[in-house]
C-alpha cells in the first residue's frame, strides 16, 4: 500500500492528518507503516500534481476524499467529517479508506 500526505507548510492541519492516519494505520494492523511526505510549495506544482489543498492523503494514488471542485492551489482544505467540518479527515474515515471501503 502506497500511502502520500501531500502538505502546504503555510497550513498546520497537515499535522493533525498525519496524527490521525498514523492511528487509522494502527488500527488497521499496520502501525509504522511508511507515510511519503511531500511538501507542496509553488502554485505551478500543486496544479502539476493536481493538489485541492492541504492536507490531501492518497493511498496508492487515489484521494479517497475527492474534492467537490476541481481548483488546486497552496490552500488549507477542509474536510466534512461526522463531527462536522475539519481540518483533516477522522480517524474512522482514514481506517475505511485503507480498508478501501468507501
Amino acid at each position: 500500500m502506497d500511502i502520500e500526505l501531500l502538505y502546504f507548510g503555510g497550513c498546520p492541519n497537515w499535522h493533525l492528518a498525519q496524527e490521525h492516519l498514523a492511528q487509522a494505520l494502527t488500527i488497521t494492523g499496520n502501525p509504522g507503516h511508511h507515510v511519503s511526505l511531500l511538501a507542496v510549495e509553488t502554485d505551478e506544482q500543486a496544479q502539476a500534481l493536481r493538489f485541492p489543498g492541504s492536507p490531501t492523503i492518497r493511498v496508492n494514488g487515489h484521494d479517497p476524499f475527492p474534492a467537490a471542485a476541481e481548483t488546486y492551489g497552496l490552500t488549507c482544505r477542509v474536510y466534512t467529517t461526522p463531527e462536522g467540518l475539519a481540518g483533516a479527515p477522522a480517524v474512522d474515515e482514514l481506517v475505511r479508506a485503507l480498508n478501501g471501503e468507501p
